[in-house]
């Protein structure tokens, strides 16, 4: 405080030193100015000096509140200070009080830390815990599955008697000739065959039992009325015996199927399109298939008219593939005929072109044949 109060005079005294300086430098010059325009001025009337002594006593009296003014200004300036400095001791005090919250945030944290690390151990015995209970309900699981599985646990139970015996055999028969290797070889091969019979049995009295289980919870096809009224509709007109099968086709979208005889092909097709009930007036698909016992040919029809779909098939023999042609009844059988002549050598009777299109008249056989053999074999 005491260093304040001398700092505050000493400006104090210096302040006042450069004023009385100035006053005195400025007094000089005033009379020095003054004795020149005296000498200069002597000549001249009296009024002139007055005004002259006026204009210097208004100067020094500018000069001198001017020079007062900026003594109050050093002055509150010098007051000013102690504010100043005031001022930065408390952003200091604010400083050190930040940096104090922020050492104690800090160790905070720090034992946050260490309680989580202490506290780690503690997690891992539980996820071990979790572990070991998971593995023991799969474990309950599959115990439960292996006593539920009766014929599974007979059929294991049988296939270790069944080793043990071969084992206890073979060490009996350690040491004897071989024909002693021959009987083992025997009665293994019996026990062996008998073991697959009695597999074989049981898959055969499961199979049956599923088939029966199937067959009682099938539905039937909502396309069988539909079937039944193409069939009806039929025997109607061309009798009974132009059919040789007739069923609903599970793999095939459940569509309505027919298998005419060779002899009623041309005929129940030609039915098909031109009866006002049925109206298949659209061929979809045509295309034959080895079946190596006999050909046969698939043709797909829809009815615009009804909005339904048939399929019409018929067998031929594989010998002599020779069937009637679609093509006068339906213009779309024309390529796939040609196809099927091209590929598996079935000729079609009533054809306007029938001739290969992807292969060359001179290409020897049909290669979508079960039995093709190429002609040559670098091909």
């Amino acid at each position: 405080m005491d260093g304040e109060k001398d700092l505050e005079q000493l400006k104090k005294e210096a302040a006042a030193k450069a004023k009385a300086a100035a006053l005195a430098k400025k007094k000089e010059k005033e009379q020095s100015t003054t004795e020149e325009v005296s000498a200069e001025e002597e000549p001249m009337d009296i009024a002139k000096q007055k005004a002259a002594a006026a204009a210097k006593a208004k100067a020094a009296a500018l000069a001198k509140k001017k020079e007062k003014e900026q003594t109050t200004t050093e002055e509150v300036s010098a007051e000013e200070e102690p504010i100043d400095i005031a001022k930065q001791k408390a952003a200091a005090a604010a400083k050190a009080k930040a940096a104090a919250l922020a050492k104690k945030k800090e160790k905070e944290q720090s034992t946050t830390e260490e309680v989580s690390a202490e506290e780690e151990p503690i997690d891992i015995a539980k996820q071990k815990a979790a572990a070991a209970a998971r593995a023991k309900t799969a474990a309950l699981a599959k115990q439960s599955a292996d006593t539920g599985d009766v014929e599974k646990a007979k059929a294991i139970a049988a296939a270790k008697a069944k080793a043990a015996a071969a084992a206890k055999a073979k060490a009996a028969a350690q040491g004897k000739s071989a024909g002693g290797s021959d009987e083992k070889a025997k009665a293994i091969a019996v026990a062996k065959a008998k073991a697959a019979a009695a597999a074989k049995a049981k898959g055969k009295a499961s199979g049956a039992d599923s088939a029966a289980v199937s067959e009682e919870e099938k539905k039937p096809s909502p396309n069988q009325p539909v079937l039944d009224k193409y069939i009806k509709i039929i025997e109607e007109h061309l009798g009974k015996s132009i059919l040789e099968d007739s069923y609903i086709n599970e793999l095939s979208k459940d569509v309505p199927t027919l298998v005419a005889k060779p002899e009623a092909y041309f005929r129940l097709a030609e039915f098909l399109k031109y009866n006002e009930q049925l109206s298949f007036d659209f061929l979809s698909e045509l295309h034959g298939t080895d079946f190596e016992t006999h050909m046969e040919i698939y043709t797909h029809l829809f009815s615009y008219k009804n909005r339904h779909s048939l399929a019409l098939k018929v067998k031929v023999a594989r010998e002599n593939p020779e069937i009637d042609s679609l093509q006068p009844l339906w213009a779309g059988a024309n390529w796939p005929e040609c196809e099927a002549y091209d590929l598996l050598g079935i000729r079609f009777n009533g054809h306007p072109d029938l001739h290969r299109i992807m292969l060359g008249e001179d290409w020897i056989g049909y290669p979508l044949r079960k039995d093709y053999e190429p002609y040559d074999v670098e091909v």
